[in-house]
């Protein structure tokens, strides 16, 4: 569920620009229909909302198992984490001796047909179970040959060590930037995240070390830098069985990941599927009370220093709750998005301090070699030394990974109303989980009015669907303005030529009084189309997408419509053409009060690629093809009338054969016209 507090927080946002002044909060300045503003807003919210629902130990114990699988869902890893594991299938290809340890080259199947390349630094002369370490590589390209020091230290400091290859640069090439940069945002509709399987993958590889006798399993830690130190993070919090964590350069605070814009320059892995729009105080509360070690560079591009010592001093109240303030600390270094000699010395310390119950100093804990001539090279620690195993899913796991829905099998409207009401519920809980949680007042305007060019007139209104918006609706009477009437309300589209609405309408058989709307992003709220990558972006980051606050305009303006002395509340309609047919439906799917929709040329599905600028349509919606598609809206809207035309995809004969089911005809009861 989304948390709220009732705190009110002075959101200090970074603002880009100074024209258009709308409200100000703290000495930055908040402008009426700006998405970067609002968006910035937003995400400072829901920073500064983070834990502000906890007061007492009791407090976060009463809520951390239900947090905690609601992380788990965000990782998208519900579908393996709470069933019975598969085998791992463990795989040695070869070992290799160095001064003091040794290496095991071993691969796993985390699920089958998806492998992981691994290796297992072991210290010499085992006789008892030792304490163990995982290691998460970052986004490096080398990736174990240019980590391979740190396991190899900790094995020298007596630990056991698994390092783990992730996805994207290992020896198979897999991908973790969908959004980012190859167009991929029906990832957001399929709760996708490529940290879920670097997750998932991780711990497995906890599920390894657990089989090896030589392992003590009370005491394992993770650790990582970049996308492993988010991944850090994100393992502590899942798995219990980590009893300290050392992320370093990993977190942020969405503030200013949005605000400042340093999400530009993030991988799509280092944030979770925000539904349920946290930020990482909320992945370090369900870390607490255990050890955690924060290593921050004080000059990192993408992690600035004042987000993680908020981080930090936010995390630390729910330690200081448990009377275990000593557990968490922040190591502050010099430098940009990387290590530092005090960062590697303190994290060796701290595992040999919570791990091995010693106390050691820095010093005495030591440092890696930086001799780049003890580094073993790429051929040398090569795991797959027979080629990638046949029918490894690594380069399209992105594909399988979410289960998703699949067209129920109905046969009364009575299991269709129960499908409708379960695909309602889980939309409004994590899809549209960021409406706002009370309706704004809708100080509305009368902007323009004119008796020129229609038979009763036209006219201009506004209103405010949402703090921080105004959005217009142009009216247009065809009928007498002294009764009330039916009304249809027509979306603009993104790029529309001039009067290509008032054409769809001319195609429409209806005298019904029109009404054009522009929900934000088109039209007079519109914005430059550079930004449109980042906007989809954070928007997701931050628990919404561009369809889905268009969803909320929609369902606004047909609220407002049933206001007016000139409008039959019974009988509203949708228009929507292209793109904008998703909008259409969903929103009539949660009204649940629509006389009619009429729908040209609508989209076949959502799971669909994007430009890989990310200019154009959005469509996505977070999750929502975990329940449903596009296509079979049609008929959870029954019985609201729906007439398709133009350019009609295939798969809406799953709509078209139910309705006519429902109305026991033969006929093409969606008016289907080519």
């Amino acid at each position: 569920m989304k948390r709220q507090s009732l705190v009110f927080y002075i959101c200090v946002i970074f603002i880009i620009g100074h024209s258009g002044i709308h409200h100000v909060y703290g000495q930055n300045v908040i402008r009426e229909n700006n998405i970067r503003d609002y968006l910035s807003k937003v995400a400072c919210q829901i920073t500064n909302n983070a834990l502000s629902d906890i007061h007492s130990k009791d407090d976060l114990e009463n809520v951390r198992e239900q947090r905690h699988k609601e992380f788990i869902e965000m990782m998208g890893i519900q579908d393996y984490f709470y069933e019975e594991r598969t085998d791992l299938n463990v795989q040695y290809t070869g070992t290799i001796q160095q001064d003091g340890y040794r290496i095991e080259k071993i691969y796993y199947e985390s699920l089958p047909d998806l492998y992981v390349p691994a290796h297992l630094y072991i210290p010499d002369n085992i006789k008892t179970p030792k304490p163990a370490v995982l290691y998460v590589n970052g986004h490096s390209r080398t990736q174990n040959v240019g980590y391979q020091a740190y396991p190899a230290k900790l094995a020298k400091l007596g630990f056991i060590c698994l390092i783990i290859e992730n996805i994207q640069f290992g020896e198979v090439h897999g991908h973790h930037w969908g959004p980012y940069s190859k167009g991929w945002f029906n990832w957001y509709s399929r709760g996708y995240n490529p940290g879920g399987v670097e997750l998932w993958n991780a711990i497995r590889g906890i599920d390894l070390l657990s089989s090896l006798p030589i392992v003590d399993m009370d005491n394992l830690g993770v650790t990582g830098i970049s996308g492993g130190g988010s991944q850090s993070w994100y393992i502590a919090a899942a798995d219990t069985r980590i009893k300290a964590v050392a992320p370093v350069c990993g977190a942020s605070t969405l503030q200013d990941q949005v605000g400042k814009r340093t999400i530009d320059g993030h991988c799509d892995c280092m944030m979770p599927t925000n539904t349920y729009q946290i930020d990482f105080q909320d992945i370090g509360a369900l870390i607490s009370p255990r050890p955690l070690l924060i290593a921050q560079a004080n000059r990192d591009g993408l992690n600035t220093i004042e987000s993680v010592k908020k981080l930090y001093l936010d995390i630390k109240k729910i330690y200081n709750l448990y009377g275990m303030s000593e557990n968490i600390r922040l190591i502050e270094t010099p430098g940009g998005h990387s290590y530092h000699e005090i960062s590697r010395k303190n994290i060796h310390a701290f595992f040999i301090k919570h791990l091995m119950n010693k106390d050691v100093t820095t010093d005495e804990a030591g440092d890696i070699s930086l001799d780049e001539n003890n580094l073993l090279s790429a051929n040398e620690l090569k795991v797959y030394l027979n080629g990638v195993p046949k029918n490894d899913r690594t380069t399209t796991i992105q594909d399988s990974f979410i289960k998703l829905s699949q067209p129920p099998q109905i046969y009364s409207k009575e299991e269709m109303f129960s499908h409708r009401d379960k695909v309602k519920n889980f939309l409004t809980n994590k899809t549209f989980g960021a409406f706002p949680s009370a309706e704004t007042p809708f100080d509305s305007k009368i902007e323009f009015r004119s008796l020129d060019g229609a038979k009763f007139g036209w006219n201009i209104h506004s209103f405010v669907p949402e703090e921080g918006w105004r959005l217009k609706i142009n009216f247009y009477w065809r009928q007498d303005t002294t009764q009330r009437k039916p009304l249809l309300i027509v979306l603009k589209n993104y790029d529309e030529e001039r009067n290509e609405s008032q054409g769809f309408v001319s195609e429409l058989e209806t005298d019904w009084n029109i009404a054009y709307f522009e929900p934000r992003g088109i039209g007079e709220t519109g914005w430059d189309p550079g930004l449109q990558w980042h906007i989809r972006r954070s928007a997701a980051w931050t628990g919404r997408t561009i369809a889905s606050m268009q969803v909320y305009d929609l369902l606004r303006c047909i609220e407002y419509c049933r206001t007016l002395p000139e409008v039959d509340p019974l009988k509203i309609g949708i228009a929507a053409q292209n793109e904008n047919v998703v909008v259409a439906l969903y929103a009539a799917l949660l009204d649940n009060k629509c006389e009619w929709l009429a729908l040209k040329n609508p989209p076949a599905t959502q799971d669909v690629s994007s430009q890989q600028d990310g200019k154009g349509y959005a469509i996505e919606m977070l999750n929502c093809l975990r329940v449903t598609d596009v296509y079979q809206l049609p008929a959870l809207i029954y019985p609201t009338k729906v007439s398709l035309f133009g350019d009609i995809p295939k798969n809406y004969s799953w709509s078209e054969d139910l309705i006519r089911h429902f109305e026991n005809t033969n006929q093409n009861v969606l008016l289907l016209r080519n």
